[in-house]
């Protein structure tokens, strides 16, 4: 491909497959390039943006356990358990975090790992909701570490390769929410 879509790309989906860009392609295969004019696009950076928060929201509140952090119709949002409620103005204090590590320009890497390994992972980061979650994926499905400097989290993926590819949001609302839906 040219320099421009190679600097515009954000996945590729392979034999219709959405997969991270540092993925080799190790077959003849039916390739498209997604960027952010896709609809895939789209939902990659508002994925990757769910990741940027709950790297902001560690480096701020480092006790803070990260559950998960789906896209939505208009955006993202992360479900994130903390002693405190979070406040109007600790929204305005993550998003300016986040502001700074967007302007970090930083690469994201992505490893995939055994069930073992990441067990391993989130029990030394003390993360008990993504154990519970690991223990739940079936033998057969992949599991994936992405990395954001020294923050590491569990998707499917993929995400963006570089925080580049992330610029406009806004942090709206704070919300309650409970794990598995158990009060």
């Amino acid at each position: 491909i040219g320099p421009g879509l190679a600097k515009a790309a954000l996945a590729g989906k392979v034999d219709g497959e959405l997969i991270d860009t540092c993925i080799p392609i190790t077959k003849n295969a039916h390739i498209q390039i997604i960027t952010s004019k896709d609809k895939e696009g789209l939902e990659i950076i508002r994925h990757s943006f769910a990741h940027l928060l709950g790297h902001a929201v560690k480096q701020l509140y480092p006790e803070a356990k990260m559950a998960i952090g789906p896209i939505i119709e208009n955006g993202f949002y992360y479900d994130i358990s903390y002693k405190d409620t979070f406040s109007p103005d600790d929204l305005k204090k993550i998003e300016k975090r986040m502001k700074e590590l967007v302007n970090k320009d930083y690469d994201v890497y992505v490893e995939v790992v055994s069930p073992e390994k990441a067990c391993e992972v989130f029990t030394n980061r003390g993360e008990n909701f993504k154990l519970d979650i690991v223990k739940n994926i079936p033998k057969n499905e992949v599991i994936k570490l992405y990395k954001h400097q020294e923050y590491i989290d569990m998707c499917r993926g993929p995400h963006v390769p570089n925080t580049k590819h992330l610029r406009a949001f806004s942090l709206m609302k704070v919300s309650g929410a409970y794990w598995r839906g158990n009060s």
